[in-house]
């Protein structure tokens, strides 16, 4: 059985200039997640802690979770441009701050205080979209969405790849600065809405309790097998404590008047099982833009920059799949076969990347690459799509930022997850490789990293492959065409 979406009442022409300043300003959140992935080796030589490496990602997934379902809230409620304008001023601070670091622990927790602006751009630079378009319109422009976080999502490699051979990983940072402000002059010169006011008390309670939440399973993801022992009182405990705040903030939100995170949306089947199935396929994208990069310069011998070169492949894929996708389902009116069909595209990739090895020509791991997007591009951007025409309006920005919350927690949790699988398939001989002599490492050392990060792609497989399950379960929703 079909259901059908009707478009919202008195929607407007949408104004271009605004989507592309929020076009802009979601490459710029996006684009930071991946940069510091072909960076990393050169880091790692300059600051030490190949043990932390995850934790340049995980750190700034993680803190971009906390914040997502508060600025979704707080935009419901009092409006999204001024949140919105806050959040690049946070982001630019926090990118200056990284460039600076001196230790890495400090780039750690810069990295984190970059992720809260960045937070704030994912989640509001969707639900400003969703105000300012119909269902239809919206299946086009989340297609442009997916294609500019496809192109992030590769291109962070390569920037970062560039500025690290040629002038220093602090660029890969310090760019953000002048781009950034490019991106908050023109927000704040074009972005028109309305205002909102709220009598109602902000659920700081709820906020802090998500937190937590997100927190305990990411350390319990990264410290478990690695840093403590499964069985080991840390990594139990802060188990216990992920279910104990879940329960508790279950059931703070049932008595909250205005939940952070409204548990009614969960009613819906759409909304549950696209959440779901966005934790599960953002796993493989950050993992992917993580690890892909690490096994073409350990295990390939190629350059920073050549290394992000040889990511084009991926963002190709995901850029035309993302593209094609999103007019397809607006064409179509519905999305449900093409999220099942990518999700079972990205798992059959996934699988092919796990048996790169040494002799991998460029050719063919170029293939799985181009596979392994193309399928990725397919499934995200519609299941923010699946979300935001299940929500009422009233709940859209809440709705987007658990959406982002969910790739967040894809990004942080999942990631922590197969860094401690790459981790736990090296001896310690071989974590210790120095990154700055990438190029005169023995082919025993490269094939140890070419067997970890393929144990990494063979976790990601099946996860993809789950998620494309998942998604068999949606109903077929049919959006309304236009008026």
């Amino acid at each position: 059985m079909v259901s059908t979406i009707e478009r919202d009442a008195g929607t407007r022409r949408v104004p271009w200039l605004s989507m592309g300043s929020l076009l802009l300003c979601l490459f710029l959140a996006a684009v930071d997640q991946t940069v510091v992935a072909t960076a990393t080796p050169t880091i790692v030589g300059e600051l030490n802690g190949l043990e932390s490496v995850s934790w340049l990602v995980t750190a700034f997934s993680l803190t971009s979770g906390i914040v997502s379902p508060l600025y979704g809230k707080l935009s419901d409620m009092y409006g999204r441009r001024r949140l919105y304008l806050s959040a690049i001023v946070l982001f630019l601070l926090g990118s200056a701050l990284c460039g600076l670091a001196q230790t890495m622990g400090q780039l750690i927790a810069f990295r984190a205080f970059q992720g809260i602006g960045a937070g704030g751009l994912m989640v509001l630079t969707l639900a400003i979209s969703a105000d300012i378009a119909t269902p239809r319109e919206r299946a086009k422009f989340q297609g442009l969405f997916g294609a500019v976080i496809g192109v992030a999502a590769v291109v962070g490699p390569v920037i970062g790849g560039y500025l690290t051979e040629h002038i220093s990983w602090r660029w890969i940072f310090y760019i953000n600065l002048p781009l950034g402000a490019v991106a908050l002059a023109v927000a704040f010169a074009v972005l028109r809405l309305p205002r909102r006011t709220s009598p109602h008390r902000i659920d700081w309670l709820g906020a802090a309790l998500i937190s937590g939440v997100l927190t305990c399973l990411t350390l319990f993801a990264s410290w478990g097998g690695t840093t403590y022992a499964w069985s080991s009182p840390v990594v139990l405990g802060l188990g216990a404590g992920a279910v104990l705040l879940t329960v508790l903030f279950v059931l703070v939100e049932r008595r909250a008047e205005e939940p952070v995170l409204p548990l009614g949306l969960f009613r819906d089947r759409t909304f549950t099982i696209a959440t779901a199935a966005v934790v599960l396929m953002a796993t493989g994208l950050v993992g992917a833009a993580t690890f892909l990069p690490l096994f073409l310069q350990l295990a390939g011998g190629a350059s920073a920059s050549n290394s992000g070169l040889l990511l084009l492949p991926l963002m190709a894929g995901m850029i035309v799949a993302s593209a094609v996708a999103g007019r397809l389902v607006t064409r179509l009116g519905t999305y449900k076969w093409v999220v099942v069909s990518g999700a079972g595209l990205a798992a059959v990739a996934g699988f092919l990347l796990s048996t790169m090895g040494l002799g991998t020509g460029a050719v063919t791991s170029g293939v799985y690459m181009v596979l392994f997007g193309a399928g990725l591009g397919m499934v995200l951007q519609n299941l923010m799509l699946a979300v935001q025409v299940s929500a009422p309006a009233a709940d859209r920005g809440a709705a987007t930022s658990v959406v982002s919350f969910a790739r967040n927690v894809g990004g942080a949790v999942g990631v922590a997850v197969l860094g401690g699988v790459f981790s736990g398939r090296l001896g310690p001989g071989e974590a210790a490789v120095d990154p700055g002599s990438v190029g005169a490492m023995s082919e025993s050392a490269r094939l140890a990293f070419a067997d970890a990060i393929g144990g990494v792609f063979l976790w990601i497989a099946p996860i993809l492959l789950a998620g494309g399950v998942l998604l068999t379960c949606l109903r077929n929703v049919r959006l309304h065409r236009d008026t």
